[in-house]
């Protein structure tokens, strides 16, 4: 078993780059060819939509969210830094701890949700064999695909890469077996007899979709990357990681669709138990190998997540190795999930608000890294990237005043209908003569297009002589 990963923060050292662009397929793949792909289906189609209506919205929400995901991976490889690092260069070193932050908070979120997924689908899985499914057994699926998500998360990079290949091939082979045998479940006239939905309704699904596949991992996008040589060609690197990550949901995302649409009563019942209720449609003898392609691939992309949720709280300033902080994030990524199985009346409604809410300041950071991004030519500083006193400076306020003002717009423009304690949001659809909080608009969540857009434009309009004179500058020195 490989030692635990020393790497923290810091930039990886010349001896230890190495790979090729094309092995970042396995980790991008593995986290994301979870069966929970398959009910997004079900979630698209929730918003109103006709199958092609929903198809469409999430094919392009994959494709261009993974797309994001590859374009910020090329600055891992230009920095050889995590993700939250080399963001100092666009907000300064300590004005990069409130993207952090929120950064930190997604990646523990998203632990939370895909660990409950797999204790749910297990606890499901078991009660239809008639092994139990109470309280008891939701307790041990817990404990276990807890252990395997810390275990690895604390283990690191080495780890991780071989835990990531293996969950591909095993998840690949078993989820191709789940789509043969539910393939009669699809009938073509009851998919295509779904009616079309709004504009409006299209563009939320869109926007879902972006938040619940590539935005999601935007922040952590540079974490796997920062070890390729820096020799490594940008567009190999953007290639690989959009294939990897978008492959499997699309095919994924396209089955679910066929078998929501041709199923209402299954349409309802992934809105409660998004893994479990898949396995209405299956007969016994797979249960089991079931079980094991759902908690494989969702423990795949949680494995990510806590390896990154470690780095992003490092990056917050919090002093403690990187295998502590991502202990640290398991605690709490325990605690979430008990919460979540045990005490939640509505998974979906919670997933949906939590999505919304942190997807808007997440596109907003997601903008100006792109654009910031765009305008280097040049490695960034290494010794730089951790001076507060360097060419990245301390806290530039321009960006974070980007950051801020464009969450402040997004929030205004979403609405969480399914959380009672986010309704203040949606305030700007009123003044703006989009139809306030019951109208056409509001469940369209223009805010997070808003919030990407708006810091993109505005931070390649301001920025252009600030990364030249960076890029530029002599080493100057000082304390860190």
């Amino acid at each position: 078993m490989p030692a635990v990963e020393e790497n923290g923060l810091n930039v990886i050292a010349e001896a230890e780059r190495k790979g090729r662009p094309a092995q970042l397929f396995w980790p991008w793949f593995g986290s994301n060819v979870s069966v929970l792909g398959l009910s997004y289906g079900s979630f698209a189609l929730g918003f109103g939509l006709s199958f092609r209506q929903a198809l469409l919205a999430g094919v392009v929400g994959i494709t261009v969210s993974f797309l994001l995901c590859g374009l910020i991976a090329v600055a891992g490889k230009r920095g050889s830094a995590p993700t939250m690092v080399l963001s100092r260069a666009a907000f300064g070193v300590r004005g990069n701890r409130l993207p952090s932050a929120v950064s930190w908070v997604l990646t523990v979120g998203w632990e939370t949700v895909l660990v409950t997924l797999a204790t749910l689908a297990t606890a499901t899985v078991l009660d239809r064999l008639g092994w139990g499914g109470g309280t008891g057994t939701k307790v041990a699926a817990l404990v276990v695909v807890s252990a395997l998500t810390v275990a690895a998360g604390i283990a690191g990079f080495d780890l991780i890469m071989r835990l990531q290949t293996a969950i591909t091939v095993v998840t690949a082979v078993l989820t191709l077996g789940y789509m043969a045998l539910v393939a009669d479940e699809i009938h073509w006239a009851r998919v295509t007899a779904q009616p079309d939905g709004s504009a409006q309704q299209m563009l939320g699904a869109l926007v879902f979709v972006m938040t619940g596949f590539g935005l999601g991992w935007v922040n952590a996008a540079a974490d796997y990357s920062r070890y390729l040589p820096r020799r490594t060609r940008g567009a190999s690197v953007a290639l690989w990681t959009t294939l990897g990550g978008s492959l499997a949901p699309l095919l994924l995302f396209v089955f679910g669709l066929l078998l929501a649409g041709s199923s209402p009563r299954l349409n309802e019942a992934v809105a409660a138990d998004p893994i479990g209720a898949l396995t209405t449609l299956l007969p016994l003898w797979f249960l089991l190998p079931f079980t094991l392609v759902a908690v494989l691939g969702l423990v795949g992309g949680a494995v990510l997540d806590i390896y990154s949720s470690g780095l992003a709280l490092l990056a917050t300033g919090v002093r403690v190795p990187r295998y502590t902080a991502a202990a640290i994030d398991g605690a709490l990524m325990v605690a979430g999930t008990v919460s979540l199985v045990f005490f939640a009346d509505d998974f979906l409604g919670t997933f949906m608000a939590f999505l919304t809410t942190l997807g808007v300041p997440i596109a907003a950071w997601c903008g100006v890294m792109l654009a910031d991004t765009a305008l280097r030519a040049r490695p960034f500083d290494d010794a730089d990237l951790f001076r507060t006193r360097g060419r990245y400076g301390d806290i530039r306020p321009l960006p974070v005043a980007l950051l801020a003002g464009a969450t402040a717009l997004g929030w205004g423009l979403v609405t969480n209908s399914g959380a009672a304690w986010l309704d203040w949001q949606g305030y700007l659809l009123g003044p703006l003569g989009l139809g306030g909080r019951t109208g056409t608009w509001a469940g369209a969540n223009l805010g997070l297009l808003a919030a990407l857009a708006l810091t993109f434009v505005l931070t390649l309009a301001t920025q252009r002589r600030t990364v030249q004179a960076q890029e530029s500058a002599p080493h100057p020195g000082g304390r860190l």
